[in-house]
C-alpha cells in the first residue's frame, strides 16, 4: 500500500496565484527526490455550472506519494523544512496530513518546525513495516 502525504500551503494576505506559484516551486523540488509522485490535490468543490475546466485543484495543495518507505517520508519532510526556512520572511504556513494525522505550522521557529516534523515522522515510523 502506498502512503500519501497531503501538503497544504497558505500565506497570510497572499493571493491564490501566489500560493499556487509557491506550491509549484515546492512540487518541482519534491520531484527531485525519489518519491513515487507529486500531484496537485483535487478540490473538494465542484466547478461552477458552465465552467470549462479539465479539473479543479485545491490552491496550494500537493499530494505526495511516498511509497512504503519511512525513510522517504523523512526525506520529504526534510526538504519541506528547508523550503519553509527559505520562506520564513513571507510567513508561509504548512499543513501536513497523512491518514487521520494532521500537523499545522504557522509562524514557527526553525527549532519548532524540526521538533514537530520529527514527531510526525516518529508517529509514522511504522510506514511500510
Amino acid at each position: 500500500m502506498e502512503n500519501r502525504l497531503e501538503i497544504l500551503l497558505s500565506e497570510e494576505g497572499a493571493e491564490a496565484g501566489h500560493i499556487d506559484e509557491l506550491a509549484g516551486h515546492l512540487r518541482e523540488e519534491l520531484l527531485q527526490l525519489d518519491v513515487d509522485d507529486v500531484t496537485r490535490l483535487p478540490a473538494e468543490e465542484e466547478a461552477p455550472p458552465g465552467a470549462r475546466v479539465g479539473g479543479i485543484f485545491e490552491v496550494g495543495a500537493l499530494l505526495v506519494t511516498v511509497g512504503q518507505s519511512a525513510g522517504m517520508l523523512s526525506q520529504v519532510l526534510g526538504l519541506v523544512r528547508e523550503w519553509l526556512g527559505r520562506c520564513r520572511e513571507a510567513h508561509t504556513s504548512v499543513r501536513l496530513k497523512m491518514d487521520d494525522d494532521e500537523l499545522e505550522l504557522s509562524k514557527a521557529t526553525s527549532e519548532q518546525v524540526t521538533e514537530a516534523f520529527d514527531l510526525f515522522i516518529h508517529r509514522h515510523s511504522a510506514v511500510g513495516t
